[in-house]
């Protein structure tokens, strides 16, 4: 047998094995795939609905303005207000005033665990002695 020849019967074979796994494999990776974003939403949805109940209009508002901001800081600040709510430290609604406080609390808890760079010049060559 020549090299070509075994080459054509190569791609034969692997031609009837993608047929064989061709349907079941883009099936289940398209019910993995639909599968996960159903998750996604009903994850949404649930972390949607603990927010409005435990969120006042106005602070609803606002913490939606500082998604738009910075998806970070207010997906930080939902978690944060959700496990507040979980663990019954939330007697009420919270207020636009009590958001801003745990904005300002986050903020300076970043500002803590955030690196500086600090740069210090040394006196040198100083042209005004003239």
């Amino acid at each position: 047998m020549s090299d070509a020849d075994l080459e054509e019967i190569r791609k034969a074979r692997l031609q009837q094995l993608r047929q064989q796994q061709g349907p079941a494999a883009s099936a289940s990776s398209a019910g993995d795939a639909s599968a996960e974003d159903a998750q996604r939403s009903r994850e949404a949805d649930a972390r949607q609905s603990i927010l409005s109940q435990i969120l006042l209009p106005d602070a609803a508002d606002r913490l939606g303005r500082i998604r738009l901001v910075k998806e970070s800081r207010a997906t930080d600040i939902e978690n944060r207000l959700i496990m507040l709510a979980r663990s019954g430290q939330l007697r009420q609604k919270v207020t636009e005033e009590q958001l801003k406080d745990l904005l300002g609390a986050v903020s300076e808890q970043e500002e803590k665990t955030q690196k500086k760079i600090v740069v210090q010049r040394r006196g040198g060559w100083d042209d005004d002695d003239d």
